[in-house]
């Protein structure tokens, strides 16, 4: 087990390709093969972090998402964002969301506060 930073794209797949069986039976790792594991993906992590960057997605985007995703109505984020007006005027981008209006969602949606905060 040869553990290296990985500082090149080579370096990254190579690491990609030495962690790969361990995922198929992660359940029945033993202590040095777990440590090795969770060391290795730590350090991909670190690597796509570096060289791989995400854009947030959009907050209005991801409420409608996961509005989709649960299919909730509008009538379902009144008690979370307000009135049925409040809520169309949100989904349509006419209107801001306020800090209280972000906690509700993140509390109830389960949309990380990150992203939501970009709409201030």
């Amino acid at each position: 087990m040869n553990i290296k930073p990985i500082r090149t794209e080579q370096d990254y797949k190579q690491a990609l390709k030495a962690i790969e069986p361990y995922f198929d039976k992660e359940e029945e790792l033993t202590g040095n093969e777990l440590d090795y594991f969770e060391v290795m993906i730590t350090l991909i992590e670190n690597y796509e972090s570096k060289h791989y960057h995400v854009d947030l997605p959009d907050p209005i985007q991801a409420i409608k998402f996961r509005m989709e995703q649960e299919e909730l109505t509008i009538k379902d984020l009144e008690p979370i964002i307000g009135k049925t007006n409040r809520v169309y005027e949100i989904l349509n981008k006419k209107r801001p969301l306020s800090l209280n209006m972000i906690r509700n969602i993140h509390k109830n949606l389960g949309i990380g506060a990150d992203v939501l905060i970009q709409a201030i």
